[in-house]
């Protein structure tokens, strides 16, 4: 917005120096027989009008973002949103132990750098209670596309605000987000 301001006001003052400066005597003579308090106010009045259009323009949001309502989201309680994504119908059956152990183990390489089991916030929030808060579907699209979740989901734009650090994209696939999945039911469940 500041930038065409200033590209519209730099020629539009030039104009009132163009008779004497840019192009010599003979529109020097032309602008004598122009008041220069005329001059001056139509200098005025066109800066008037470029400032006017030019501060008035909305910026455009990018289309993959969804606006945010103003009501205020609490990332304590439960949600039901399914989040953005390729997950958006996940059945859930028992917890396979040894695809918790697996979910564990990628938990341990990937997460645990920012996030606790527990309750307390590290860098990220804690993940004690996840599975009982959100949606299968929001925690895997979490995992496995943040940026976008950040971008367009309430949630996930509140937790954000309260971090101050975006969630990392940690390449993991489809499998081990079920399996980190698995591994957060199981530990919710203690």
């Amino acid at each position: 917005m500041y930038n065409r301001y200033y590209i519209t006001i730099i020629p539009i003052y030039s104009l009132s120096l163009l008779p004497e400066k840019i192009f010599g005597s003979p529109l020097k003579r032309i602008s004598m027989k122009i008041k220069p308090f005329n001059l001056i106010s139509l200098t005025v009045g066109l800066m008037i009008i470029t400032i006017a259009f030019s501060c008035g323009t909305k910026t455009t949001e990018s289309p993959e973002e969804e606006k945010t309502p103003n009501a205020v989201i609490d990332t304590k309680a439960p949600s039901e949103s399914k989040g953005v994504g390729k997950f958006t119908d996940v059945k859930l059956g028992e917890i396979d132990p040894a695809k918790a152990d697996l979910g564990k183990a990628i938990f341990t390489t990937k997460c645990l750098t920012c996030h606790k089991l527990t309750a307390e916030k590290f860098v990220g929030p804690g993940m004690e209670g996840i599975t009982k808060r959100r949606t299968p579907e929001w925690i895997l699209n979490m995992i496995t596309n943040p940026d976008m979740m950040i971008k367009t989901d309430p949630v996930a734009k509140k937790l954000y605000e309260e971090t101050l650090v975006p969630m990392a994209f940690q390449n993991v696939s489809d499998e081990d987000a079920m399996n980190i999945l698995d591994y957060l039911r199981q530990n919710d469940q203690k």
